[in-house]
C-alpha cells in the first residue's frame, strides 16, 4: 500500500525538493501553495492522506491556522502533522506543539531527516 503525503508550502524549490525525496521513498505526494487550498482539499477529499506537512508562513491561511482546522474537525483530527518552517524561536515551536503538531522541524532542514521523521510518525503496515 502506497502512503500519501500532503504538503502545503509556498516555496516552489522546497516543494519540489520534498516531493522528489518523498516520491523516491515510495510516497504519493500532493502539494499546495497556500493553507486555504490545503484545508479545502482535506475537507473535500474522500481519501485522506496519511500525513500532512505544513509550512507556517503561507498566503491566504498560515500553517498554524490550517493545523487548528485539522485538529477541530472530527474526520481530520487524528492526521499526523509535521510543521516545517523557518519560524524557529522557542515560542514558535511551543506554539506548534500546543496547537497539535505531531512534530516540528525548522528550516534550513535535512531532507533525509524529514523523510526519517515522516516514516517514524506513520504506523508500519
Amino acid at each position: 500500500m502506497t502512503r500519501s503525503i500532503v504538503i502545503a508550502e509556498d516555496d516552489e524549490d522546497i516543494q519540489q525538493l520534498l516531493t522528489f525525496k518523498l516520491q523516491a521513498n515510495g510516497f504519493d505526494v500532493t502539494t499546495f501553495e497556500d493553507g486555504r487550498a490545503c484545508i479545502d482539499h482535506l475537507q473535500e477529499t474522500d481519501e485522506l492522506p496519511d500525513l500532512v506537512v505544513l509550512d507556517v508562513m503561507m498566503p491566504r491561511m498560515d500553517g498554524f491556522q490550517v493545523l487548528e482546522r485539522i485538529r477541530d474537525e472530527d474526520t481530520l483530527a487524528d492526521l499526523p502533522v509535521l510543521m516545517l518552517t523557518a519560524r524557529s524561536r522557542e515560542d514558535d515551536v511551543v506554539e506548534g506543539f500546543e496547537r497539535g503538531a505531531t512534530d516540528y522541524v525548522t528550516k534550513p532542514f535535512s531532507p533525509n531527516e524529514v523523510v526519517a521523521r515522516i516514516k517514524r510518525m506513520l504506523p508500519s503496515t
